[in-house]
């Protein structure tokens, strides 16, 4: 697997850029976590493809799914607990979770195996949380135009909304609900932005589905 490799051999730098992006990791974290607040308490859930636990880790999710062994190492540290894996064949039987995370979608080789994949593991009334760069907005427009000199953005794969819907409703998830964040050019952002409702202006979307 081509991006393994890539997140393998530069797992520094992709630490590096949360540094220099502080406020921009802070308001994808609070987009996320509106989410999550209307989860009930004491639920069982994970993130898919969670790198080094950037994200797991703030928003107390204690387990995942990461495909790069570096990777892992600084999510464990991190107290992540790290099963080795991909998307599109979750190690895991059905119905164990009640939510699982996503925020790494542009990065994976099927996201219609990995959506089913997660319905298959959700619990009934189960909820998915996908963030991603919306393919329509300035942000993911810039990494596309730059992508040839883009370590971690050379073959993503970015979505719009639409797309998504589509994606989410063929997998046979329900009570699609967004909100949205990164208003502007990435390199503009220098204070924390609150999430806004819907999608449209912002980059950064965070759409929560539901398992019929």
């Amino acid at each position: 697997m081509i991006q393994t490799e890539i997140f393998n051999k530069n797992v520094e730098d992709y630490e590096a850029w949360y540094e220099k992006y502080p406020q921009v990791y802070q308001s994808e974290l609070m987009a996320i976590k509106e989410h999550m607040i209307t989860l009930p308490e004491n639920i069982r859930g994970i993130e898919v493809g969670l790198g080094t636990g950037r994200f797991a880790q703030p928003l107390d999710i204690n387990e995942g799914v990461e495909p790069s062994e570096e990777m892992a190492k600084k999510a464990i540290k991190r107290g992540v607990e790290v099963i080795k894996g991909v998307a599109e064949r979750l190690p895991y039987a059905d119905m164990q979770f009640d939510f699982v995370l996503f925020v790494t979608i542009c990065h994976l080789d099927n996201l219609k195996l990995a959506l089913e994949q997660t319905y298959r593991v959700l619990k009934p009334k189960g909820a998915v949380i996908i963030g991603f760069l919306d393919k329509d907005q300035i942000i993911a427009q810039r990494y596309k135009e730059r992508g040839h000199r883009s370590t971690f953005f050379k073959n993503a794969s970015f979505q719009t909304v639409k797309r998504m819907e589509e994606l989410l409703a063929n997998s046979k998830f329900k009570n699609l609900e967004f909100n949205q964040t990164l208003f502007g050019e990435l390199d503009a952002i220098d204070e924390l932005q609150q999430p806004k409702p819907g999608y449209g202006e912002g980059s950064f979307v965070v759409v929560k589905a539901i398992k019929k």
